[in-house]
């Protein structure tokens, strides 16, 4: 018996010692597939088109842009679903692949739950093309996309997770675009591709860089047939990064601590690898948090109890707080009503406490503006002059 058991609890043993190295180094394989299908060069999807070339995407890694013959348009997103827009009065090519949606030009009725897309819309002058949003009025922070509902110019049509469908399938909805809360409710976007309304799930947040955000505009400018106006304000976005001083890595940046306190006391904080921390980084600043979570996963934010928080912010040179959950906050009494302990950090005893305003989440091409804001606020201290967020007194 003991001699049958040996080769088996080795043979397990070593499954296991593979399964953990694979862990460890991110093995999942999941990463492998998407790389691979965002390097695949989609010539032959269908016998009528002839392909071109691929868009070169500067920063953002969760989408690539194919270009064919006579103005047909592939998007391909990082979750594997692949777009292809027909332009207006052009024919949809026989033996099209059976995994693409097609999206006819011009487009309209479109159902926005994804709120933060409302401001590349916005940007783009495509607001029209939005009949239906998933954000009722009065939570509109995008002063435009408030008038339009109040107008009955958008309607409200029920959030991401239950949606009106009659409503907007009689409305003549034709594209609902989604962000990524829709896989914790995957019957949502089955429902509604039963109802022949293509589902687009935006992914932007899960970009690392700051500007990879921004380039998603390239992918709303190729829906509404507007590339080169997409491309100019990607452009005047770089170029805001690029006129900044950068700071170099010589142990002299000032460090930034960006968080907010939940309901019982806890402090949630941005992973290493969201796009925050870069965004400080860029500016010229250093994240207080060096290596905090896991780089995998689709959630970049994560809570920690407060005297965590305390051992490793206390000394930090600013603070931010993200007004993003429980609104904007009016001093730095205030905060600390939410913890007393916040009163013994260096930022706080030297005032320098700045919170973000609420518009800023809702404005996803404000990363540019807010890079600027957080620079100041390192180079200009409390004579700053910022848009996205302000001093606390």
């Amino acid at each position: 018996m003991e001699k049958t058991q040996k080769p088996i609890l080795i043979a397990a043993a070593v499954s296991l010692l593979i399964i953990f190295f694979m862990s460890a180094c991110g093995g999942t394989g999941s990463d492998d597939k998407k790389m691979t299908l965002m390097s695949q060069i989609p010539q032959n999807i269908s016998p009528d088109l002839t392909y071109k070339s691929r868009d070169a995407i500067t920063y953002a890694q969760e989408f690539a842009i194919d270009r064919y013959q006579e103005g047909y348009t592939l998007i391909t997103i990082s979750d594997g679903s692949r777009f292809l827009i027909v332009p207006d009065g052009k024919p949809t090519p026989t033996q099209l692949q059976n995994d693409i949606t097609v999206i006819n030009q011009p487009l309209d009725g479109i159902y926005l739950a994804a709120s933060a897309v409302m401001d590349i819309f916005r940007a783009l002058d495509g607001m029209d093309s939005i009949h239906f949003s998933g954000t009722k009025a009065d939570d509109w922070y995008i002063t435009e996309a408030r008038i339009a509902m109040e107008a009955g110019n958008i309607l409200y049509a029920g959030k991401y997770s239950e949606p009106d469908y009659e409503f907007i399938l009689s409305q003549g909805c034709r594209l609902a675009v989604e962000n990524g809360m829709i896989t914790h409710s995957p019957e949502v976007g089955e429902k509604l591709k039963t109802l022949g309304i293509p589902v687009l799930i935006d992914h932007s947040s899960y970009e690392a860089h700051p500007l990879g955000r921004v380039e998603w505009i390239k992918v709303y400018g190729a829906l509404l047939g507007k590339d080169e106006l997409a491309q100019q304000l990607f452009d005047e976005q770089q170029s805001a990064l690029n006129k900044l001083a950068q700071n170099t890595d010589d142990g002299n940046a000032k460090t930034v601590a960006f968080f907010y306190i939940t309901a019982n006391g806890a402090v949630n904080v941005r992973k290493s690898a969201d796009y925050i921390p870069k965004l400080i980084e860029l500016a010229g600043g250093k994240y207080i948090f060096d290596k905090l979570g896991d780089e995998e996963g689709s959630s970049f934010s994560m809570t920690m109890q407060m005297e965590e928080f305390y051992a490793a912010a206390k000394d930090a040179d600013y603070l931010i707080y993200n007004s993003s959950i429980d609104g904007e906050l009016d001093s730095i009494d205030a905060l600390l009503q939410k913890s007393p302990l916040l009163g013994d950090f260096k930022a706080v005893q030297e005032g320098r406490v700045w919170c973000t305003t609420k518009n800023l989440y809702q404005e996803l091409m404000s990363v540019g503006g807010m890079i600027t804001d957080v620079n100041a606020m390192l180079t200009q201290d409390k004579a700053a002059e910022t848009q996205y967020m302000y001093l606390l007194d």
